[in-house]
């Protein structure tokens, strides 16, 4: 059986209930003052409750009084800080509220605490359930969240610009600026005398083609019958002293030089071999030595050295080269300019096989002095005695070869050339060697006596023997040379080459 009751909230439970929720304002305050003026809330339904029951708990006894009930553990408490509404919802859960009451409530806590969060700039949440956590009272929601971010420090503004005091006298405007004069026209140039450009002169052959044609098959220097003796000599006499003389030879011609030498030929008249014997010199220079080897010719009157060292035609000239030549220019520049000599070595000629002007002084001494610093020795080519530039050569070289032929008035002109060189201001009879040429080979002049004639004067003398090779005229090639000729041309370039590193 049920009952139904009218419940009136009075001052004593709205007071208690005031405590727990603290003095609050707005919609909350006036739900209390509802409360405290005696609103009734709707009849619930109450169970039915027996007498003994109802004595018990009205009992004053302390014996008498029912022990406190048990609560489960899942069961909810009202919390004092809780808002009105949950604790509405916990007595609504525990039947203490009546629902009608319950309903009434919750909208106006809802519109409170979106109000509240909305001020705070805080999203409103949704109706509360059981389920959802309830917020603590007091609790500020802004606290929980990360700090904002710190405001950018305010840019302090320009200070304004210091005003003159009003009894200050005002600065006098600034002068206007002159117009900028106009530019002074520039100076004209001068008009420079146009460069002299070498004109390149055209490759010339250095023998006719039809001449070259009718060239026969070179001959060996030595016949058959003699290289046969040799071989039959070599088979039966050591060889050890040969190997020892060549050894020798050999590094005379390869030491070293600080400064480029220059070795000078000449002779008292032409055709008594003294181009065959300058080209003998640069083929043994080339052969053993590793620096570059120059061929100089300064016999501008039909030269034969291009011929002899087997170059096949010519182009630039002592006197080309000589105006072109400059102190900045490398190796690379100046044997552009030169004709490479098979077998190794380089070439200059005096002419391009014409009868021209013949060679100046100016001119030799200025190509000979520029050259020398690019080749380790050069062997120049001189005219014949008593021409300037042969004297000049024979002054100025470092040493000297003088060719003279097996003759009775070939060795007694040379014999005169010594003793002119004997009376030079620096000994030059020191630095000078004379080669003693066989053009035949049967010479009516006896070879120690010329040797003995010519050494009186303190020279060395080196004889060259008749060779076929030679005789024959054209191009020189070692190989073919005879064996006594190649040795005597070796020992002669040994002999010079150790004259001239001598000289300071």
């Amino acid at each position: 059986m049920s009952v139904s009751v009218n419940v009136n909230v009075g001052e004593h439970e709205a007071a208690g209930m005031n405590r727990a929720q603290g003095s609050g304002d707005g919609e909350n305050d006036e739900v209390l003052r509802d409360m405290r003026e005696g609103d009734t809330v709707a009849p619930a339904t109450v169970p039915e409750v027996s007498v003994d029951s109802r004595a018990a708990v009205n009992s004053d006894a302390p014996g008498d009084k029912a022990p406190l009930p048990v609560r489960h553990p899942d069961e909810q408490r009202p919390n004092p800080g809780w808002s009105l509404s949950a604790r509405i919802a916990a007595a609504a859960a525990s039947d203490d509220v009546p629902q009608e009451r319950r309903e009434q409530a919750e909208p106006q806590e809802q519109e409170q605490g979106q109000g509240q969060q909305q001020a705070a700039g805080v999203a409103a949440p949704g109706p509360l359930t059981d389920f959802d956590p309830q917020p603590v009272s007091g609790y500020d929601v802004r606290a929980s969240q990360a700090p904002p971010a710190p405001a950018p420090a305010p840019t302090p503004a320009p200070a304004p610009a210091p005003q003159p005091p009003p009894g200050a006298a005002q600065a006098a405007p600034p002068m206007p600026q002159a117009p900028p004069a106009p530019p002074a026209p520039a100076p004209r140039p001068r008009p420079s005398a146009p460069a002299l450009v070498q004109p390149t002169p055209e490759s010339v052959p250095t023998l006719d083609p039809r001449l070259a044609l009718a060239l026969g098959k070179p001959a060996h220097g030595d016949s058959v019958t003699r290289r046969t003796a040799q071989s039959l000599r070599r088979l039966t006499s050591s060889a050890a002293q040969d190997v020892a003389e060549e050894t020798r030879v050999g590094r005379e011609l390869q030491q070293p030089v600080a400064t480029g030498r220059v070795i000078a030929v000449t002779s008292i008249r032409g055709g008594v071999g003294k181009t065959t014997t300058a080209a003998l010199l640069a083929r043994a220079f080339n052969h053993y030595r590793h620096d570059p080897v120059l061929a100089l010719e300064a016999d501008a009157a039909l030269g034969t050295l291009p011929v002899r060292l087997g170059a096949e035609s010519v182009r630039w000239s002592v006197g080309d080269l000589a105006q072109i030549l400059k102190p900045s220019m490398q190796l690379t520049d100046v044997i552009g300019y030169l004709v490479p000599v098979s077998g190794g070595g380089w070439l200059l000629p005096a002419s391009q096989g014409r009868v021209g002007a013949p060679l100046d002084i100016r001119t030799y001494r200025k190509a000979t002095l520029a050259l020398r610093r690019y080749f380790g020795v050069t062997v120049v080519d001189c005219e014949t005695l008593p021409g300037e530039v042969a004297r000049t050569a024979m002054d100025t070289a470092h040493a000297r070869v003088v060719v003279a032929p097996l003759t009775a008035e070939g060795v007694g002109g040379t014999r005169v050339v010594l003793d002119w060189l004997a009376r030079l201001p620096h000994s030059a009879l020191a630095s000078t060697v004379v080669a003693l040429i066989s053009a035949t080979p049967d010479p009516n002049l006896d070879l120690k006596t010329a040797t003995a004639h010519l050494r009186e004067t303190g020279v060395s003398v080196v004889h060259l023997p008749y060779d076929r090779h030679l005789a024959a005229g054209g191009p020189i090639r070692t190989e073919l040379l005879g064996s006594a000729t190649r040795h005597a041309a070796t020992r002669l370039a040994a002999e010079s080459l150790q004259r001239a590193v001598r000289a300071r």
